[in-house]
């Protein structure tokens, strides 16, 4: 049975899906919004250090993930592994983590959308927005595997090229290309000068890291998906390579120039930094510019979360350790009842977020923010346990498709990187709370899983 479902996905990604599905996770409004905060926080220097930081993490768990997902290329991937590897409660508990961080962002995103309309259409109620951008994603996820990534390539493009233009147009300024609108000089490098290496001294770097570390989470969205690739041998270990350098490319190019170009004054205030840096370079309209991309990432965020969420669903109910009426799948191969599930629990973020957003709402995004880190080091340790046994079991390293480098370096340098920025939150009186929430939840996940476990195994003694 379960094998018969596990064939009815269709593998319909290309390497060019994955690599934006990838991206439209990660650049969202962590890049677009919270960026300023960050340099405000770390200082220029600081925030490029932080990114760099980010992205060495990111790429140490990717190579983990690309070893697990080549070899055992299946829909929902890293909570199968942590199951299989660490222990099924571990494996249940991870796919519950994850579920709820792209549930909360969900929720979150919509509402961002329908703020960002009340800039052209003020008189429309923001929840009529919301309302319209959920149910135009869940019909993108509904209809065909194809269909949402194809709509996922194209969202993703839309702030990838508007990513790279920014960039460039930034270069011009900051080499005195293009003349700073309220600057007299050509202003290379005078931001880092006057702000000093670390305005708020270098533990300020810790703190951002944590944000830098959320702001990255969506890449391993590569191990998801690798249930529905073409050829995932080639495809996976492909798209993590090019992930890797876009992010670089994208995230620290970004904050190279948002760093030379913005005073550290400005950063924080602003809603967001990019259209203060365009409108000093003089680019017409681009606070609606800027609206328009940001609108687009964060469609583009919410159609990869509403995808993560229900592969996590799915997997789930086809391992039978919830209800089975997750594993169905459509004729076009679509879990549906997973989707409409995720949905609804991005619908009741979203009114969280309205009627308790200083109780329930800061509760959820905390154990979210927390959950990305936690699944990272399941990862990292899957890994390192999955290679231990296979070579136990006689195998050679050489049959593999490929290869995590540098073994156990990498899996366990990963693995206390996260940790490191897991104990960093309990330094940080404002995250703090994802501790608080986060560890009982997952206890929670715990309990219930060998609870339900004990109740099945007697629930089979009596009917023996």
């Amino acid at each position: 049975m379960g094998n018969k479902r596990k064939h009815n996905f269709q593998r319909e990604m290309q390497a060019r899906h994955i690599i934006m599905l990838s991206l439209g996770g990660v650049i969202g409004t962590g890049l677009f919004l919270s960026s300023g905060y960050t340099i405000q926080q770390a200082g220029p220097f600081g925030t490029i250090l932080s990114y760099l930081i980010g992205a060495l993490v990111v790429y140490l768990v990717m190579l983990c993930l690309g070893e697990l997902a080549v070899q055992m290329p299946e829909t929902g991937a890293f909570h199968s592994y942590a199951a299989k590897y660490i222990g099924p409660g571990t494996g249940y508990t991870v796919a519950w983590l994850y579920w709820l961080t792209w549930t909360v962002a969900l929720g979150s995103e919509f509402t961002a959308a329908g703020l960002l309309m009340q800039r052209w259409f003020p008189s429309i109620n923001v929840w009529i927005w919301s309302a319209l951008f959920a149910i135009l994603v869940f019909v993108l996820n509904a209809w065909t595997v194809k269909f949402f990534a194809e709509s996922e390539f194209w969202f993703a493009s839309i702030k990838v090229f508007a990513i790279v233009i920014f960039i460039i147009l930034g270069a011009a300024a900051m080499l005195g290309f293009i003349p700073i609108i309220h600057s007299q000089s050509a202003p290379l490098f005078s931001n880092f000068t006057h702000a000093g290496l670390f305005p708020n001294g270098a533990f300020a770097i810790l703190m951002t890291m944590l944000a830098v570390n959320f702001a990255f989470s969506g890449t391993e969205l590569i191990g998801i998906a690798a249930g529905e690739t073409v050829n995932p041998e080639k495809t996976i270990p492909k798209a993590i390579r090019m992930t890797l350098w876009r992010l670089i490319i994208f995230f620290v190019g970004t904050i190279v120039v948002l760093s030379a170009l913005l005073p550290i004054s400005d950063a924080s205030v602003l809603e967001s930094p990019f259209v203060a840096v365009l409108e000093r370079i003089g680019v017409p309209y681009s606070a609606d510019i800027m609206n328009f991309v940001i609108l687009t990432a964060i469609l583009s965020a919410a159609n990869s979360g509403l995808y993560a969420s229900s592969r996590m669903l799915w997997s789930l109910a086809d391992k039978k350790t919830i209800s089975p009426i997750f594993a169905k799948l459509t004729k076009r191969g679509v879990p549906i009842y997973a989707v409409i599930f995720s949905m609804l629990g991005g619908g009741l973020a979203l009114f969280s977020s309205i009627i308790a957003p200083d109780t329930v709402y800061i509760v959820l995004v905390s154990i979210s923010g927390l959950a990305v880190v936690i699944v990272w080091m399941s990862i990292s340790a899957s890994q390192l346990l999955f290679r231990r046994r296979f070579i136990k079991e006689g195998n050679s390293v050489n049959d593999l498709a490929y290869r995590t480098p540098l073994y156990p370096l990498v899996p366990i340098v990963s693995f206390m990187l996260c940790l490191a920025s897991c104990i960093g939150i309990a330094f940080d009186p404002k995250q703090r709370i994802a501790l608080y929430c986060g560890i009982p939840f997952i206890l929670f996940c715990y309990g219930s899983y060998y609870l339900t476990q004990t109740i099945k195994k007697r629930g089979e003694g009596h009917e023996e």
